[in-house]
């Protein structure tokens, strides 16, 4: 079990790391990305998503620790069910310690859940100025809640993701549609990129988003803006798909 020093530590090292983002050009869904990975680091959980709300309130996926947990977040969506959705319109965490207890609440969502191999999920809101902007998923391969510590943990970090989010509103203090709608946009655009190079090189789906945030954070880029050049610079795209066959080389 990590010691209380030991775990001061990596938390005030995924602190730093946050924020020295948050102080540079940073791209979100990378952040974010990297975000639900320290999740899954320091909270007693196995793998974390982030589902944002866009501008009509609809929830969508922003960031994921595995294509696991991708393809269960949008199952999550799909079904219509589960914590990140009650957590999103209630305002309020939630914390399941055994699935198996919830099948009639999200019969839908426990069978996919534990299928994909989870015995426990929690999610925690987040929230700006009073409006709701989505939901921070927790995923556990064990059964149990989350203990006072890590729930407050994961709160914190669902507050940093909130600044992220709205670090570049250009609109009114209680106005996040425009953010909401670009980085939505944004997401697709590396969702069609991640089919792209998924047909393209040959690798699967979750090695796709790794390649290209291997790209942009290698090259200096905004992992968004290397996904628009792959799909509409014809130019561009041979020069990128060459340097990521290289890339693919070089780690095999």
């Amino acid at each position: 079990m990590m010691s209380d020093t030991t775990r001061e530590t990596r938390v005030m090292s995924a602190v730093l790391s946050l924020v020295d983002s948050l102080l540079d050009d940073f791209d979100v869904v990378d952040l974010l990305t990297e975000l639900t990975g320290h999740c899954a680091q320091l909270l007693d959980i196995a793998s974390a998503g982030l589902l944002l709300a866009g501008p009509r309130g609809q929830l969508c996926l922003m960031a994921a620790t595995s294509e696991a947990t991708h393809d269960l977040e949008l199952f999550q969506l799909q079904a219509d069910e589960g914590p990140c959705l009650d957590c999103y319109t209630t305002g309020e965490p939630v914390s399941v310690a055994e699935l198996v207890h919830v099948r009639d609440r999200w019969p839908n969502f426990v069978a996919a859940a534990t299928e994909a191999g989870f015995a426990s999920v929690h999610a925690v809101p987040m929230r700006a100025a009073g409006t709701g902007l989505g939901a921070l998923g927790l995923f556990g391969t064990e059964t149990g809640k989350l203990n006072d510590a890590d729930l407050l943990l994961a709160q914190a970090l669902a507050h940093v993701a909130c600044v992220a989010i709205l670090s570049e509103r250009t609109a009114g203090p209680d106005d996040f549609g425009p953010q909401l709608r670009t980085l939505l946009a944004g997401r697709i655009v590396i969702e069609q990129a991640k089919g792209f190079l998924h047909e393209r090189l040959t690798v699967s789906v979750e090695d796709a988003f790794a390649l290209l945030r291997g790209y942009a954070r290698t090259y200096g880029e905004h992992m968004t803006a290397v996904a628009q050049r792959l799909l509409t610079a014809r130019d561009d795209r041979a020069v990128i798909l060459n340097r990521m066959r290289q890339m693919v080389s070089s780690s095999s």
